[in-house]
């Protein structure tokens, strides 16, 4: 079977619906932790003198759903709108000095800023302080924590927190009309 050529907005409008799922839906996130980190590695055979042991229940099918592209790319309109965000990404800045690049990159980040605490209630994963030592204990969820570094045998684990992590609390998106065109991310303007 070929794989379908997926354009660039197709591919944007996937990676935003995706991204919000994982966020809104723990089973997703773990499903898709599943598919990324691929088949889980064939048991070992059992010695010959040994009995055979009883068969694992089979585990749940990963099932995948199909994220719906619209609140993807309603977020990137309105960091569009609040934040001229596509506008600053596709701005070739080559040409500006890094004081002009700066000053630009400052209203991006507090239009983008205000946009997501306007529309999203986000929150760390772990309360502890960068720098922190913590235990992570067996049956961690790893859709929350990642391991890094030199991450050899079974929990518990000892390590420093590097980096907090992001939970969305609570979603506020204002609700779409039938006939709203979300791929529309900005309007053309002509001035009269």
């Amino acid at each position: 079977m070929t794989e379908p050529n997926v354009s660039l907005l197709g591919r944007l409008s996937l990676a935003f619906g995706t991204f919000f799922s994982i966020l809104g839906d723990r089973d997703f996130a773990a499903s898709v932790l599943r598919v990324r980190s691929g088949a889980a590695p064939a048991p070992a055979p059992a010695p010959a003198a040994a009995p055979a042991p009883a068969p694992a229940p089979a585990p749940a099918p990963v099932v995948i759903k199909e994220a719906t592209p619209e609140a993807a790319l309603q977020l990137l309109g309105l960091l569009q709108r609040d934040a001229r965000f596509i506008d600053f990404v596709e701005e070739d800045i080559a040409k500006f000095s890094d004081a002009d690049i700066g000053a630009a990159a400052r209203l991006v980040h507090e239009g983008c800023r205000a946009t997501l605490r306007e529309h999203f209630t986000i929150r760390p994963v772990r309360d502890e302080a960068e720098g922190s030592r913590v235990t992570i204990n067996e049956g961690f969820d790893a859709t929350a924590i990642r391991l890094t570094g030199n991450v050899v045998g079974k929990a518990p684990f000892s390590g420093s927190i590097s980096h907090r992590g992001w939970r969305v609390a609570d979603v506020r998106l204002p609700k779409l009309t039938q006939s709203h065109d979300a791929s529309v991310l900005a309007p053309a303007e002509v001035e009269l």
